[in-house]
């Protein structure tokens, strides 16, 4: 991935970033999905006061993409103040379409501080393919 989309992704997720809902944990997240098309998808993390019904930000990113008919994607830039990964589940909902996708870790200064495939973040990964075997 080139410098430039790199950078182009973690811009539009720190842009997110600053609508996201978060009044319980004051830790926004920002998210920006690059389909295979060369689409953006952006999403924030939705708090909730029932706090099982929070959304994460790559989720929200990962279902606009979806509910316009996309479904494979290249990279995903994921960003909060301290450069945190993506949780357990967002990493599994993005692993039933993408396993080698390419996940930048940044943080609101728009300093990298990983990238790496999705498949090191999640190994043994369940995907589709795992039904039929």
């Amino acid at each position: 991935m080139d410098n430039t989309t790199v950078e182009k992704l973690v811009n539009a997720a720190i842009e997110v970033a600053q609508k996201a809902y978060a009044p319980y944990s004051n830790y926004h997240v920002g998210a920006a999905l690059y389909a295979e098309d060369g689409t953006i998808f952006t999403g924030c993390n939705v708090e909730n006061a029932s706090y099982p019904i929070t959304i994460c930000a790559e989720r929200t990113a990962l279902v606009k993409a979806v509910s316009e008919g996309r479904r494979q994607f290249q990279a995903i830039a994921v960003v909060t103040r301290n450069g945190g990964s993506p949780c357990g589940m967002c990493r599994q909902m993005l692993y039933e379409f993408s396993p080698e996708l390419t996940v930048i870790i940044a943080d609101f200064e728009g300093q990298v501080h990983r990238i790496l495939p999705l498949h090191d973040l999640l190994p043994h990964g369940f995907s589709p393919k795992s039904l039929d075997e």
